[in-house]
């Protein structure tokens, strides 16, 4: 028998989205500018889905919510997924873009694929909250 009741105590300390990275082309791309003003912390995956190619992967940071500001490298991936199912995570503390710059607030996954055909989807988890709320991570129906 289910449970009735409604559980919501990591999906409270933990803002966790993910996106579909299909970028058609092999130009260096962001996958999604965040706020980690109230966060300690920041962790990025990628899990390929399609193809095996070469892939460089890395934090930056920058003080623009868009990334149109002077990007800062924060951290680069090491691990190479280079196989359907692989997967590669990369994290970084908010000490550590604070020590990079005082004004780096927003973060972001770089990612480079060597062919135009591969495929993957990032995950974002910034945990360590300032303030555990409801819903920092919450379900995405189109």
């Amino acid at each position: 028998m289910a449970v009735a009741t409604t559980t919501d105590k990591s999906s409270s300390n933990m803002a966790i989205t993910q996106y579909d990275h299909d970028p058609d082309g092999t130009s260096a791309v962001d996958v999604a500018w965040v706020d980690m003003r109230d966060y300690g912390c920041f962790i990025a995956s990628f899990f390929r889905t399609v193809g095996t190619s070469a892939l460089t992967y890395k934090i930056l940071a920058n003080s623009a919510s868009d990334g149109s500001g002077s990007d800062v490298e924060i951290k680069a991936g090491s691990a190479a997924p280079d196989a359907v199912g692989d997967y590669a995570f990369l994290e970084c503390t908010a000490e550590e873009l604070l020590s990079a710059g005082s004004d780096l607030r927003y973060v972001t996954l770089n990612l480079t694929l060597a062919t135009g055909t591969d495929e993957g989807v990032v995950t974002y988890i910034r945990h360590m909250p300032r303030h555990a709320q409801a819903s920092l991570t919450s379900d995405s129906i189109a």
